[in-house]
């Protein structure tokens, strides 16, 4: 392979990682996105409602997780630039198994997501290209975890109500450690079950995953978030062996 076409296909592998930083579960801008068709819908207007508590809201969000041992959905994910333009669109589904398990398979582009819990591999279909990572180097202190189920919401992340906005409840969550790539994430549910996350990173873009078809609890086979490598792809990064 050329050394540029490698150069090239490196900078989109950390951009993966980066993204997963960010959110993953739900990881997640892809290692390349297709171009967004239309212009974002405009924020919806916030819809009066009882007032909620910040303990209120962080009880919430850490009990609707706790009931949640498994999640099968389909998935739109969007990026908007600083000026709000949508850049970037993907669609795919998402397998997550808690403790620590989860797959996002990327139908457009074609890519792959997978974490067995101890190893992160992000796979690209057309580089023909697979970057694997160890997932205490990778998901700490992320909003992979929130979602993972590997620590307490709490002990991440402090938490505020907000407005209620396009029919569901928020709740936005700020990491505690100072020197995350992401400012915060911004979770909405409608009842108890999980709709969007929506997280804003520090040069002020936002990523946001709208689900649907989602099945709480949802019977999953230990073996989706197995990764094997298909022949003839390159596998990089310090956790491949």
């Amino acid at each position: 392979m050329p050394a540029g076409v490698c150069r090239g296909a490196a900078r989109r592998a950390a951009g993966a990682v980066s993204a997963l930083l960010l959110l993953a579960c739900l990881p997640l801008a892809p290692l390349r996105a297709a171009p967004a068709a239309t212009a974002p819908a405009p924020q919806p207007t916030a819809q009066p409602a009882e007032p909620v508590s910040d303990s209120a809201a962080l009880e919430r969000v850490e009990r609707v997780l706790a009931e949640l041992e498994s999640v099968r959905a389909d998935f739109v994910q969007e990026t908007l630039d600083a000026q709000a333009k949508a850049s970037q669109r993907a669609v795919g589904t998402l397998a997550l198994k808690r403790p620590g398990r989860f797959r996002w398979d990327y139908s457009e582009p074609r890519q792959v997501i997978v974490c067995d819990g101890t190893r992160l591999w992000l796979y690209d279909a057309d580089l023909q290209q697979v970057t694997v990572r160890k997932v205490r180097d990778t998901l700490s202190q992320t909003p992979a975890m929130l979602l993972a189920g590997t620590a307490r919401v709490r002990d991440g992340f402090t938490a505020r109500a907000a407005a209620r906005a396009a029919g569901l409840d928020w709740v936005v969550l700020t990491p505690r450690l100072r020197d995350t790539d992401f400012r915060e994430l911004r979770v909405g549910f409608a009842g108890t079950t999980l709709r969007r996350l929506e997280f804003e990173d520090k040069l002020n873009q936002v990523t946001r995953i709208e689900f649907t078809k989602l099945e709480r609890n949802a019977h999953l086979a230990d073996t989706l978030f197995v990764f094997v490598p298909p022949p003839g792809v390159d596998v990089i990064g310090p956790a491949a062996r």
